[in-house]
């Protein structure tokens, strides 16, 4: 026995459908048995009335409220209610109100009166953590839009490459910039923006096999979806020439969009052939107000200010203690106060580089909230690190910036660039083959002892290092010069970098360079310093020192010797380059 889809009454399988065709009415099943079958079957009743066909099963009302305000009206929870109230002992009837199910109570009221009205305390949500809450600080502040990036104007409102990205002409390109710089943000953003399928593979893990594997995966996705791939490389300069030649394929033939990021020259690291299939773009270095500004938006994501209050005066007040009360508390005060001026330290300190800004900037986050820190003990743990590399573009540049300032006969650019190159670990022997150079080309006829000089000088060096007094305390003020935040890595002007390749040329390198020998008597008006340092002096004009013996004076023998000297009547003699 079935019960009709329609009319709901009981009617024998066999004959449903005769049933549903006489409109309902006829070959309905009695549903009330004989009492001798119903009493005969009450056992089998009570066991088939558990398998009740889903047809006889009371109609259910799904609600979608919440079952913790609404336990009152639900059927389950009121029989229970009710079962519980006649087991339990009655309780003496209160005169108090009576609340319902699932209801929060008013707070007791005063003896003496008050408000009848509830009162609660806010419950605050506990703050669920970001998904990255234990990356880096440097990897939870990757800019998230073309927008966020600083510093680099490829991708700013007019940037040549924000606008081949907006129209869907994303070209192979080499991103060449040092560390810190964003290329790899760069390039997960161009990926997001252009809406293209992006991997992520990095020289150091990958070998030929894998790229190979890459390139099958980009042909089929191009040829069910139509959707390009883009394959971002960081350190392509790692690749070794055939790694390099495997992906000359792929890219003329537009089957991959190849982003590569390099801290080197691509003219030195990169083949030529790879080179010449991909656009250039160069990441200028991040100034240290770049820097600034992305500390500043680290700082407020990190340690956010209290919920903005009314504009009451009351209210005000109360914030500013808060405030005052928080940062006492941490530390932070120490980021913020005088106009964040140790976060302007830390992005000088930073030197260009925003991911050595933002993990400075998470140490001294660590180190206010120890008790008793001062902005002087965070400067102190801090660690410079030096940007040069001996066997890249920092060496060549800074030895022809240093051949140039000599040239050039501006003797304080000289010094800053050599103890650049001291300080950074360059092997003396190789600026003392240099200056026999200078001596033997630039100086030559002019003054043909420089030359033995110069060869006295290298020698010594190997043996023993030569001291002048004056020499000496103009390369202690350039290294402390260099000790300052930031003036270690300044950018060396571009008329005085070496340009041995196309690329560079094409990039202005010694472009507007005037090479004194050219000139009259060798004069020109050429800056030879960095900007930043420009007007700096670190050479004295005295041989001796400006310390003042007072025991040495009241015994008057140093101007007893020099009357002596100057009262001499022998006449002066001035000798030639040839002693005659």
């Amino acid at each position: 026995m079935v019960a009709c889809p329609i009319c709901d009454k009981p009617v024998s399988e066999a004959n449903i459908n005769r049933h549903i065709d006489s409109g309902c009415k006829n070959l309905i099943d009695d549903p009330n048995p004989p009492s001798t079958q119903a009493n005969g079957d009450k056992s089998k009743a009570k066991k088939s009335a558990f398998f009740t066909p889903s047809s006889q099963r009371p109609e259910r009302t799904v609600s979608f409220k919440d079952e913790a305000y609404d336990s009152a009206s639900s059927p389950i929870v009121a029989k229970h209610s009710a079962d519980a109230h006649a087991s339990a002992p009655k309780a003496p009837t209160s005169t108090g109100p009576t609340f319902a199910a699932g209801v929060k109570r008013p707070l007791e009221q005063d003896g003496d009166g008050g408000s009848s009205e509830a009162k609660f305390w806010p419950v605050t949500p506990t703050p669920k953590k970001q998904k990255n809450a234990h990356a880096p600080l440097a990897e939870r502040m990757r800019p998230q839009t073309l927008d966020d990036v600083a510093g680099q104007e490829l991708v700013g409102p007019d940037g040549v490459l924000r606008n081949l990205i907006l129209t869907d002409r994303v070209p192979s390109m080499i991103l060449w910039g040092g560390p810190g710089t964003g290329k790899t943000t760069i390039a997960r953003l161009i990926a997001q923006t252009a809406g293209t399928r992006f991997v992520e593979i990095n020289s150091t893990s990958s070998g030929v096999a894998e790229c190979k594997r890459l390139f099958q995966e980009a042909r089929n996705e191009q040829g069910l979806t139509g959707r390009k791939t883009i394959i971002f490389c960081d350190e392509i300069h790692r690749f070794s020439k055939s790694q390099q030649d495997v992906f000359l394929g792929p890219v003329e033939a537009g089957q991959v969009v190849l982003i590569g990021a390099t801290t080197e020259n691509p003219s030195f690291k990169v083949v030529n052939a790879l080179l010449s299939r991909c656009r250039t773009f160069t990441l200028t270095k991040l100034t240290d107000e770049d820097v600034f500004k992305i500390l500043k938006r680290a700082l407020d994501h990190e340690v956010p200010g209290p919920p903005t209050s009314s504009a009451s005066p009351e209210s005000q007040e109360s914030q500013e203690q808060s405030e005052d009360a928080l940062a006492s508390q941490t530390g932070h005060h120490l980021l913020t106060d005088d106009h964040h001026a140790l976060l302007r330290y830390l992005a000088a300190f930073a030197d260009g580089d925003a991911r050595t800004g933002l993990n400075l900037l998470e140490l001294a986050l660590d180190l206010c909230q120890r008790p008793s820190t001062t902005a002087e003990d965070i400067k102190k743990s801090l660690t410079q690190t030096l940007v040069y590399d001996r066997a890249g573009d920092q060496h060549y540049d800074t030895i022809s910036a240093f051949h140039k300032s000599v040239r050039g006969s501006d003797p304080d650019a000289a010094l800053y660039y050599l103890t650049r190159m001291l300080q950074s670990g360059e092997d003396p022997l190789y600026v003392a083959r240099r200056m026999v150079v200078i001596a033997s080309e630039d100086v030559g006829l002019a003054d043909n002892s420089l030359l033995a000089l110069a060869t006295a000088t290298y020698s010594a060096a190997e043996k023993i290092a030569p001291k002048s007094t004056r020499a000496y305390r103009g390369l202690k003020a350039a290294f402390a010069a260099l000790s300052e935040p930031g003036v270690a890595g300044l950018p060396i002007p571009v008329h005085l970098r070496n340009a041995p390749t196309k690329l560079m040329r094409e990039m202005g390198y010694g472009k507007e360079y005037k090479y004194n020998p050219d000139y009259v008597d060798g004069l020109v008006a050429q800056e030879y310093l960095p900007e930043k340092l420009e007007g700096r002096k670190f050479l004295g004009s005295d041989d001796l020192g400006t310390q003042v013996d007072a025991e040495a004076r009241e015994s008057g023998e140093p101007s007893r010797t020099a009357s002596e000297y100057d009262d001499s009547t022998e006449a002066e003699v001035l000798l030639n380059p040839d002693g005659d």
